[in-house]
């Protein structure tokens, strides 16, 4: 059944360096007192956006997966963000996507971060996803994918673009930028959640986190720096009215990605 309206709630928050369990203990605080359909969760939640992957990784029955299985059950909500999976003698940064039903659908993070090495860490993935849930098209992303636009092109005609991340405060301008241009472009809402504060090599993340709607108008009010959580609510009516109105996803071109 589809839901004209979805809640998303953008949880923006610091993380304890390469520690999950203190991870999962402060985000178990955090949503327990959300009421949304959706909870987005920044990228690598349970350990910060760490290379050692050795020290932290966790298989897909581990004790974070079953964590968000639990609390995905308990609030009645789906949720997803990322975290450090081994698998196959392989490490990714995957991206989750649990429904309270259990359901799950994956992502592995397809542009691996080769300034900070992570292509040398992590297997990338090469499969772009879209899921439906409540009758919404929903293709999820992570971090550095935001600066390619070609993988996030609106070829399936989805509802809401999502990227989990951990983007320095150094480059924010960008991440604001783009989020916006993601929105525009693909005539789809699109919500970043990042991260705030230090990481254990001294990064610092500023959040800006944050809502737009198809034409890119902010939608939230989420403060910089702070950690917060902030529900919005989307309307399949705005895209709808706007994508028959415009008409601009029927100009767009087509194309065969390699990947």
């Amino acid at each position: 059944m589809t839901k004209e309206t979805l809640k998303v709630a953008l949880v923006q928050t610091s993380l304890a360096w390469e520690n999950p369990e203190a991870n999962r203990k402060q985000l178990e605080n955090k949503v327990s007192a959300i009421s949304a359909d959706l909870i987005v969760l920044p990228e690598m939640f349970s350990t910060g956006f760490t290379m050692n992957a050795a020290e932290v990784a966790e298989p897909m029955d581990g004790a974070t997966m079953t964590w968000l299985k639990t609390v995905s059950k308990t609030k009645n909500a789906a949720i997803v963000g990322s975290l450090v999976i081994a698998e196959n003698n392989n490490y990714y940064n995957r991206l989750v996507f649990i429904e309270p039903t259990g359901k799950l659908t994956t992502y592995d993070k397809r542009h691996t971060f080769t300034l900070a090495g992570e292509h040398k860490v992590y297997t990338a993935g090469h499969n772009k996803i879209t899921m439906t849930y409540k009758g919404w098209k929903i293709c999820p992303l992570v971090c550095y994918d935001l600066r390619f636009p070609v993988w996030a092109r609106n070829t399936e005609d989805y509802d809401l673009l999502i990227y989990v991340a951990n983007w320095p405060k150094v480059r924010i301008a960008a991440w604001d930028a783009l989020l916006r241009a993601r929105a525009i472009e693909n005539m789809a809402y699109c919500i970043g959640v990042n991260r705030v504060g230090l990481d254990g090599n001294s990064y610092e993340y500023s959040g800006h986190s944050g809502a737009y709607d198809v034409l890119g108008n902010r939608m939230d009010s989420i403060p910089e720096q702070l950690e917060t959580v902030e529900i919005v609510t989307l309307e399949k009516s705005h895209i709808h009215n706007y994508r028959e109105k415009l008409g601009f996803l029927k100009d767009r071109d087509t194309f065969i990605l390699k990947v």
